[in-house]
């Protein structure tokens, strides 16, 4: 086939073609090479009861003990809701992860956090339960792309909203996803005060 290509096309059509050819795979190459030299391949994935035991180990890095869920508590979870627990992959480790329930209740309550049989799948609002990310990946908007990703899946799912608490020195992060601060939560989760944070999606 291409000794016929050549004899039926004129010879500067060929010439144009080789030069054509030789562009675009200079350019591919170079985007490979980039990505190559980076070396990182980012993933984002439902998690699975696999992933257990990496995804308590985190949890334990990113949060204290009194806030921190224990390992039962993530297994419920990666049980009853698994499409609504994201992890985050860089290359082959996971070193971020996202999660929470639906439910028709339009404020976050501490009982959730240990209560996986509350949620509701048809529930009108998705809750973020935690953001986890490990220290030394941080910076890299890992976070970020996890709360982007929930969020949109929420909207897909025609919820009315996300919500999630936060102590008040995130209030400002969380606000640059459109979330508003509605002030302190009546959670007492770990001791600490937070703050409730409400995404409400436009119809």
């Amino acid at each position: 086939m291409q000794y016929y290509y050549f004899i039926i096309f004129p010879s500067y059509y060929i010439k144009v073609l080789l030069f054509l050819n030789s562009f675009i795979y200079s350019v591919l190459l170079k985007g490979f090479l980039s990505e190559k030299t980076d070396n990182i391949i980012m993933e984002i994935r439902t998690a699975t009861i696999d992933d257990l035991d990496t995804l308590y180990n985190i949890e334990r890095e990113c949060f204290p003990q009194s806030e921190a869920a224990k390992r039962n508590e993530i297994e419920e979870r990666l049980i009853t809701y698994p499409n609504h627990f994201l992890v985050l992959k860089e290359n082959t480790k996971t070193v971020s992860f996202i999660n929470g329930f639906t439910t028709d209740e339009k404020d976050l309550k501490d009982e959730m956090y240990e209560n996986a049989s509350m949620h509701n799948e048809s529930g009108n609002w998705q809750m973020i339960f935690g953001v986890n990310t490990l220290p030394e990946y941080r910076k890299h908007g890992y976070a970020s792309k996890l709360i982007k990703q929930f969020i949109d899946n929420a909207k897909k799912e025609n919820r009315l909203g996300v919500v999630l608490t936060c102590k008040q020195n995130l209030v400002s992060y969380y606000s640059k996803f459109g979330f508003g601060d509605e002030g302190i939560s009546e959670s007492k989760h770990g001791g600490e005060v937070w703050h409730q944070m409400r995404l409400t999606f436009k119809k």
